[in-house]
């Protein structure tokens, strides 16, 4: 039987705390969420900070505390700190928890792009928060900045902690992006590239989308890199199960989606994590465990992070 590596975004920047109210915020929810995502079969926890007071996406070391010892105590799911934090904050910002932290692994966005967040405001009218409205709204006027200086200043400051990273391809450039920096000989076999389909600015859904992205990283990148998917909003058992029929890895969870099914708000991280596992299971695939996944991915150990 295959093996998959199954990771989970527990919460992040995209949707608001309005949206759902199941979305962890506080960084009490975000921990037990993400001990029972990992409790259900989770190889990966990736991991963003909210403020407590409004659950506005913060990007501090001092958030990710607040949290991340109490899940490395409970699991042994690896845990993945991301530096694309919001796209509203700066390289310096998004990079200063991974740098300071030193984590086995953490997200790397590979291209700058257009980040459309403003069509939620057609299906959400009621706002908890007064930074909601208005974060959805700028997004029609923002560009996700990630440049060859910014990739490389974050690589620059992780790579020398032992840190790997999760890249984050959005778009065919994005691939070529990591296939510059690994020619330069600044990222190292394997890679775990995780392709995204579904949002505005990015590539698309459509079943041809997928199959172009994997086709372009097998060229560029052989048997040297691990290939994972994430769909946003509905797409994303879809997408999960079209990869998942080729060998890929999968990731879920209620920072892409808030949904279980039409009409039907995922009540947890885990809930979402289940359903993958038996998508897999149906599909003969075993979920990897996380020392299984840290060896596909040749990661550091979690006794060499700094929290």
């Amino acid at each position: 039987m295959s093996k998959a590596i199954l990771s989970c975004a527990i919460t992040g920047a995209i949707h608001t705390p309005s949206m759902s109210p199941h979305l962890p915020a506080s960084g009490a929810e975000i921990a037990q969420s993400a001990i029972d995502a990992a409790a259900a079969g989770a190889s990966i926890l990736h991991l963003h900070a909210r403020s407590d007071a409004d659950g506005r996406p913060v990007q501090t070391a001092e958030a990710f505390l607040e949290f991340l010892p109490k899940i490395a105590a409970s699991t042994d799911a690896i845990l993945n700190i991301t530096t694309g934090g919001s796209p509203h904050m700066s390289v310096a910002e998004r990079v200063a928890p991974a740098r300071d932290l030193k984590p086995e692994l953490a997200s790397l966005n590979m291209g700058s792009m257009n980040f459309g967040l403003f069509p939620m405001l057609k299906r959400y009218s009621d706002f908890q928060h007064d930074w909601e409205r208005q974060h959805l709204e700028n997004s029609r006027d923002l560009v996700f900045k990630n440049t060859y200086a910014d990739i490389e200043h974050i690589l620059g400051v992780c790579l020398p902690n032992g840190t790997r990273f999760e890249f984050e391809c959005y778009d065919t450039s994005h691939l070529y992006n990591l296939a510059y920096f690994v020619d330069r000989g600044l990222v190292k076999p394997p890679f775990l590239v995780q392709t995204v389909f579904g949002i505005l600015g990015g590539i698309g859904t459509h079943p041809d989308d997928v199959a172009h992205m994997k086709r372009t990283a097998d060229r560029l990148f052989g048997s040297d890199y691990i290939w994972s998917v994430l769909g946003a909003g509905r797409s994303q058992m879809s997408i999960a199960a079209t990869a998942a029929g080729q060998g890929g890895s999968v990731r879920v969870g209620l920072e892409d989606n808030l949904w279980l099914g039409k009409g039907q708000l995922a009540p947890d991280n885990a809930t979402q994590v289940r359903k993958a596992r038996d998508l897999l299971a149906a599909l003969s695939v075993e979920v990897a465990t996380p020392d299984e996944a840290r060896k596909m991915l040749n990661l550091k150990g979690r006794d060499k992070v700094g929290f």
